[in-house]
């Protein structure tokens, strides 16, 4: 049987693009070696750390009752059936894939692909023959020199989302989404938590405001944030973990003890072992695929997509970017807008952005106007008791929205309307003259837009 397209991965990029393939009429197969479907989003990535912030942020909020009038005994912690909890979502999610591939008529080939030559996709002793190959093999935590990752002591995401107990003391190396997530996660639970960063703000990317918005936020909800530094070795002693860290720019050495400590300094891309050297396919000096504007790699017939290839590394973008490949392939006309893919931290508050930072825009030139708006002064966030944060947008002399940046809580919700803005070339004053329910969080988006044209309400 030949093919018309073989997926190598089975993440969120490779199984939406496996079945949109197949919704356009295509023969196709998707080769997985993890054993269940859904890559290192569903399995040990997004889906499991918001299950785990879902069930700690009940456990936090008992501690906050007295103030609505309601007394609750003393709260226990069953980390065990916590993570049985978030077993469960993971494998109800990864049989519903499973399903869909079987509903679309995707066949599923266990095991791990190479690709011995174009149009052929070699798994095990069996050489698969296919018109097209589509390579969507994610990405991994990217490891620190000298640093070994055991997942019992010091860990990776993997790890630290399988932990059996609290512990007493846990060191975050990288303050960037995932280090922050799971670092709240086990703070919640009563753990110390210290967040140690290279660069002297957390969040890199993220708009600076916001950022610190969010590390006001963070601190008061018991993260410790140690910046401008860097680990340069941890030493195993009869009483846990000792960390020696540099300041950064400065002649001083710090230690500090803890029992477990988390490496989230990154993601790279997994491209080991495909055989893309011996192809000949273009390879980035940092491992990223590299591809043209439909996919392609540099050679033909084979394609990739997500992680492995230059971009936002989300598991969202990674679904765009499956779709519109496989639509190209089937003759249709598609684009990915990277400039609108949105980005979300699910801390507590949440913080999410879109487009351009303020800092990006001063760093170009760019003339544009700032609508801001806080929570403190959204009805329904001081009624929910959600008043930390504030939305952020900024626009272009013709009103264009050219980046948006929200802290606060459901702000990954209330990004999606300043998504779709940009995505429709919406202005600030069309935002802004749209009816918003009242009382709601997404007033603070349309007063946000108010207040870049000059005439926020409730400010």
């Amino acid at each position: 049987m030949t093919y018309d397209l073989i997926v190598i991965g089975g993440g969120p990029g490779g199984y939406v693009a496996a079945i949109r393939a197949a919704q356009l009429g295509m023969k196709v197969a998707c080769v997985e070696g993890r054993g269940a479907l859904g890559g290192t989003c569903l399995n040990v990535g997004c889906i499991p750390s918001k299950a785990l912030l879902n069930s700690s942020a009940k456990f936090a909020e008992l501690s906050h009752l007295s103030s609505h009038g309601i007394a609750v005994g003393e709260a226990s912690i069953d980390v065990p059936a916590m993570m049985g909890r978030k077993d469960k979502i993971v494998g109800d999610l990864t049989k519903g894939i499973a399903f869909l591939f079987q509903k679309n008529g995707v066949d599923l080939i266990e095991g791990w692909a190479t690709i011995p030559a174009a149009g052929q996709v070699k798994v095990g002793d069996e050489v698969h023959e296919t018109k097209n190959i589509l390579i969507a093999t994610g990405s991994e935590p990217t490891p620190l020199p000298g640093i070994e990752i055991d997942e019992q002591n010091v860990l990776s995401s993997t790890g630290a989302i399988a932990l059996d107990s609290v512990p007493d003391h846990l060191v975050v190396i990288g303050a960037g989404v995932i280090g922050l997530e799971l670092g709240q996660v086990w703070a919640r639970l009563g753990a110390k938590v210290t967040v140690i960063e290279y660069l002297d703000r957390i969040m890199p990317g993220i708009d600076g405001e916001i950022a610190k918005l969010a590390q006001r936020a963070l601190s008061k909800r018991g993260l410790k944030f140690q910046l401008g530094r860097a680990l340069k070795f941890i030493e195993e002693t009869t009483t846990g973990l000792k960390l020696t860290v540099d300041r950064v720019g400065k002649d001083k050495k710090e230690v500090i003890e803890a029992d477990k400590v988390l490496i989230a300094v990154g993601r790279r891309p997994v491209t080991r072992g495909l055989g893309l050297e011996d192809l000949g396919i273009a390879v980035s000096p940092r491992g990223f695929i590299e591809v043209d504007g439909t996919f392609q790699t540099s050679v033909p017939g084979v394609y990739a997509i997500g992680d492995c290839v230059p971009g936002p590394m989300l598991a969202h973008k990674a679904e765009e970017d499956g779709v519109a490949c496989v639509e190209m392939l089937a003759g249709e006309t598609a684009h990915v807008d990277y400039n609108t893919v949105p980005g979300v931290v699910y801390t507590d508050p949440e913080v999410a952005s879109v487009g351009l930072t303020e800092e990006a825009l001063k760093d170009a030139g760019t003339e544009y106007s700032v609508g801001k708006f806080a929570f403190m002064a959204n009805s329904r966030a001081r009624s929910t008791g959600e008043t930390d944060g504030a939305v952020k947008v900024l626009a272009g002399p013709n009103g264009k929205i050219l980046g948006a940046h929200i802290c606060g809580a459901h702000g990954g919700d209330l990004i999606a309307e300043l998504v779709l803005a940009m995505t429709k070339g919406a202005t600030v004053s069309e935002v802004a003259s749209t009816c918003h329910a009242h009382p709601a969080k997404g007033e603070a988006v349309k007063e946000a837009c108010l207040d870049a044209l000059g005439r926020a309400i409730h400010a």
